[in-house]
């Protein structure tokens, strides 16, 4: 959903009141990340998000997915989600542009 530009109805829907996040680019707190899903949309909007792999280990869940940009590029991400219940309290995620001329045999995928 959140991929998708729907990214209020994403938190409210999934994302815990209490929910706190690791990523570099924004303060720490819901309402700056929603904020900055919500600008990275408008401004590079997903062409796709495709989940290569999830890994599950208690109330932690990590996935591994292919991002295609409109704007032409590839990004591998990893996203860890902790849950509380039914609801993510806690992310951690990273990200790398997949380079166009990868030299890297195994692919990035």
């Amino acid at each position: 959903m959140a991929s998708s530009g729907a990214v209020r109805e994403a938190y409210d829907k999934y994302i815990h009141a209490g929910f706190k996040h690791h990523n570099g680019y924004f303060k720490g707190d819901r309402e700056s990340l929603m904020k900055g899903m919500e600008e990275a949309h408008e401004t590079t909007p997903n062409e796709f998000l495709e989940v290569k792999r999830t890994f599950e280990n208690e109330n932690s869940v990590a996935v591994h997915s292919h991002v295609r940009q409109m704007n032409g590029n590839d990004i591998a991400v990893v996203h860890i989600f902790r849950f509380e219940g039914e609801k993510i309290i806690e992310l951690w995620d990273v990200g790398m542009i997949v380079p166009k001329d990868l030299p890297n045999n195994n692919g990035i995928f």
